[in-house]
């Protein structure tokens, strides 16, 4: 009987290692971690919530949409509500489509917005060095990566970039994007599916 339940716990005892495995990650093993998984993204399909606080406007706004970005240089970003619109990006081409026709000027400041976002899902930022200044901590259910921008252009906006990691698959689950005027916006990935 006893040699059964030993048998037992030594087969069970690889199902439980991620979770001590897991446990007590240095701020670099954490950042190595995700970066793994993140080499490993070819595709990512998911919808999302963009909730968009400004000091301009009483109630956040709430946009939701559909995401699709392959690897490296391709992104659909499709808001679904409150408005139709779409942000498309393949290559060094960028279309925006607003309900009312579409415009596919390579246009420089959406073309970066969008390589930004698709590099913050697949968390391609975390070990670049030359974009951001990276910290990461690992929480209860998540792992937090926050991003200190670098390049003028990107500090003239934004004042910190936060990625929220799934800590079983460590993937992006939550983008926050705080401005520095205050403002922030953050997104929140659903119903993910990588590499399909």
């Amino acid at each position: 009987m006893k040699e059964r339940i030993l048998t037992l716990l030594l087969f069970l005892a690889p199902c439980f290692l991620p979770l001590t495995v897991a446990q007590g990650l240095s701020e670099q093993e954490i950042i190595q971690k995700m970066s793994v998984a993140a080499e490993a993204i070819r595709t990512v399909r998911c919808d999302f919530t963009q909730t968009r606080h400004s000091k301009m406007l009483k109630n956040p706004q709430v946009s939701k949409g559909k995401m699709s970005c392959q690897q490296p240089d391709k992104l659909r970003w499709e808001y679904t509500s409150p408005k139709a619109s779409a942000i498309v990006l393949n290559g060094t081409d960028v279309t925006i489509d607003n309900g009312q026709g579409t415009n596919s000027k390579g246009q420089g400041f959406i073309r970066e917005m969008a390589r930004m976002i698709m590099n913050s899902v697949a968390g391609k930022y975390l070990t670049d060095g030359k974009a951001f200044q990276v910290s990461a901590k690992e929480m209860p259910t998540e792992y937090v990566a926050t991003l200190i921008p670098l390049r003028k252009e990107m500090k003239r906006m934004y004042s910190t970039l936060v990625l929220h990691f799934d800590t079983k698959q460590a993937t992006v689950t939550k983008v926050e994007l705080l401005e520095k005027d205050g403002d922030r916006t953050i997104i929140e990935l659903h119903g993910i599916h990588i590499n399909e």
